[in-house]
């Protein structure tokens, strides 16, 4: 007979994390399945400035912290292991995963997250781990005194820039667009000598031969070519919702997974929160949601109890 579980969670970044809590303060018998390594994400972040009640904190150790909490309550996490397929019965649904493992459940609240989001250049996937990265706390150390660029005009880029000025020589950013990036990170970038913004820039192609050797960029109407040995692509995120479009969860024209102001999907007794859902791609944000769902999703499974057992 498959395990049977209240709740079923899949994704153990800061959303899974604070529904697990949530759902096991319920009294809920809860299981968090994860892809990955817990924490997700938050693990990559290098630095975190606008979590309430730490000012300065890096990602690894704010998803140390949310882990510890987790601990202290009765949730089973699996990991790494992922979720493969969904069967959706009336009140009781099955989890499938890549292992071959089966459960049941009640309900299922999935914090999936996203991933980065490629920039879809001529050399970008050739070059990838030759130069060419999207994530520059796992692989800024690689270009310890060398010449770097970051793709992106938004907080994302801002943050890999500065991360990477601490450790390259030159760091140049290529919005690939409009700037959008927070004034309180602009007037820090500014500040440093070895980074510079080329604005009205866009990446048309990545350079080299076995490993990156420069980019060629269009400023306006002229190409230019820049000397640099990595590529750091800061373009955002997409959801990672491909599993359960196929099981009929409703997704909008981006992919994100739609939800109604109680984090609900268009499938009874399975509900969303975080980045899995486009809103704020914020931690804050998506602990938030997460809790909503929780809450929701404790009313739903004990209804479906009374109805079942």
């Amino acid at each position: 007979m498959d395990e049977r579980y209240d709740v079923i969670i899949i994704g153990c970044g800061p959303a899974g994390i604070t529904a697990g809590i949530f759902c096991a303060r319920y009294g809920l018998k809860t299981l968090i399945i994860e892809k990955g390594m817990p924490g997700g994400k938050l693990n990559l972040i290098s630095e975190i400035d606008n979590y309430p009640g730490f000012p300065e904190i890096s990602g690894q150790e704010l998803s140390n912290r949310m882990l510890e909490h987790l601990k202290k309550f009765n949730v089973d996490i699996t990991y790494p292991d992922e979720v493969v397929d969904l069967k959706i019965g009336n009140d009781i649904k099955k989890v499938i995963t890549r292992s071959g493992k089966e459960y049941e459940t009640y309900a299922i609240i999935i914090t999936t997250g996203a991933e980065k989001k490629k920039a879809k250049i001529k050399g970008e996937d050739k070059f990838l781990g030759r130069g060419v990265s999207y994530c520059a706390t796992c692989d800024g150390f690689f270009f310890k005194n060398k010449n770097v660029a970051v793709i992106g005009n938004k907080q994302e880029a801002a943050k890999e820039a500065l991360f990477l000025s601490n450790i390259a020589s030159k760091v140049y950013i290529i919005p690939n667009g409009s700037i959008e990036m927070p004034s309180s990170d602009m007037e820090k970038l500014i500040k440093l000598e070895n980074v510079e913004i080329i604005e009205n820039s866009y990446l048309e192609e990545i350079l080299g031969e076995n490993v990156v050797k420069g980019i060629k960029i269009r400023v306006g109407n002229e190409t230019r070519v820049i000397q640099v040995n990595g590529v750091f692509i800061a373009l955002g995120s997409v959801p990672i919702v491909d599993v359960f479009k196929k099981s009929g969860i409703r997704v909008d024209e981006k992919g994100c997974i739609v939800v109604d102001s109680k984090q609900r999907t268009n499938v009874q007794g399975i509900f969303a929160a975080g980045d899995c859902t486009c809103r704020g791609f914020q931690v804050i944000v998506a602990c938030g949601d997460a809790a909503v769902a929780a809450m929701e999703a404790n009313l739903y499974v004990k209804k479906v109890k009374r109805k079942t057992i």
